[in-house]
C-alpha cells in the first residue's frame, strides 16, 4: 500500500467514516457460536469493529491496520468498554505477515473486505490446528451495490474459494446480502479450517 493510500484512510477515519457503522460482519455475529474460542485475530480491522466484537465475546485479540488513526479510534472505543485490544499497526502489502505476526498463532482470524489475496496462505500458517479463517470479500457485478466501484478491489467468481487453498471449507456463499445498515451488498464469505473442526458446541456447521 503507498503512503498515498495511508494517507487516505488516515483521513476518513480521521473525518468519522464508518462512525456509523459500529456492529460487526453479520457473517461473524451470525457464525460466532460455531467457532473456536480463544485467541483472535483481526487483519484490516480500520476503526476496530470486529475486534471490539470479539474482545466483547472473550476472545485474547490482536488487531493490524494500515491506518494509525483508525487504531487510535477503535483504542478509544475499547477504553470505553473496559476491553484489552493489542492494536498494531502494519502494512501487510509491503512487510511479510512472519514479520507482523511473529510467533503468533490464532483461533480464530478475520479478514473482511481488505483485498489481499496471497495474504491468506500467509494466514492459513498462523492457525492452530482447528482454527478457523473468517473471509468476506466484495464481489464483482453489475448490480447496483455498496463497496469499491474499482474492480480491482472486487474478486471473480470463486476466486475466494480458490485461495483457500488446504484449508478445510466448511462454509461458502457467493451473492447478494443486506449489511445490517439496510444496504445490499455483493460479497463473497467463506469459513475454512485448518485440521478437523473445533466446533464452540460441537456441531456441525459445514454447508
Amino acid at each position: 500500500m503507498s503512503h498515498a493510500d495511508r494517507l487516505k484512510w488516515d483521513e476518513r477515519y480521521r473525518a468519522g467514516s464508518y462512525a456509523a457503522r459500529p456492529h460487526p460482519t453479520q457473517l461473524l455475529a451470525d457464525r460466532l457460536a460455531e467457532l473456536p474460542r480463544g485467541r483472535a485475530l483481526d487483519i484490516a480491522c480500520g476503526a476496530g469493529r470486529n475486534a471490539l466484537f470479539l474482545a466483547e465475546a472473550g476472545y485474547e485479540v490482536d488487531a493490524v491496520d494500515v491506518s494509525p488513526i483508525g487504531l487510535e479510534r477503535g483504542a478509544r472505543s475499547a477504553a470505553e468498554h473496559g476491553l484489552a485490544i493489542n492494536w498494531i499497526e502494519a502494512d501487510l502489502e509491503t512487510t511479510p505477515a512472519a514479520t507482523v505476526l511473529a510467533d503468533s498463532d490464532y483461533d480464530l482470524i478475520v479478514m473482511v473486505r481488505y483485498v489481499n489475496m496471497p495474504l491468506i496462505a500467509a494466514l492459513a500458517e498462523r492457525l492452530r490446528d482447528g482454527a478457523c479463517l473468517v473471509c468476506e470479500q466484495h464481489l464483482k457485478t453489475s448490480r447496483d451495490v455498496v463497496g469499491p466501484k474499482n474492480p480491482a478491489y472486487r474478486l471473480a467468481p470463486n476466486e475466494l474459494l480458490a485461495a483457500a487453498g488446504n484449508l478445510r471449507v466448511l462454509f461458502y456463499r457467493e451473492g447478494i446480502v443486506e449489511d445490517p445498515d439496510g444496504r445490499p451488498a455483493a460479497l463473497a464469505q467463506l469459513i475454512a479450517c485448518r485440521g478437523a473442526a473445533r466446533f464452540e458446541h460441537g456441531n456441525d456447521a459445514a454447508v
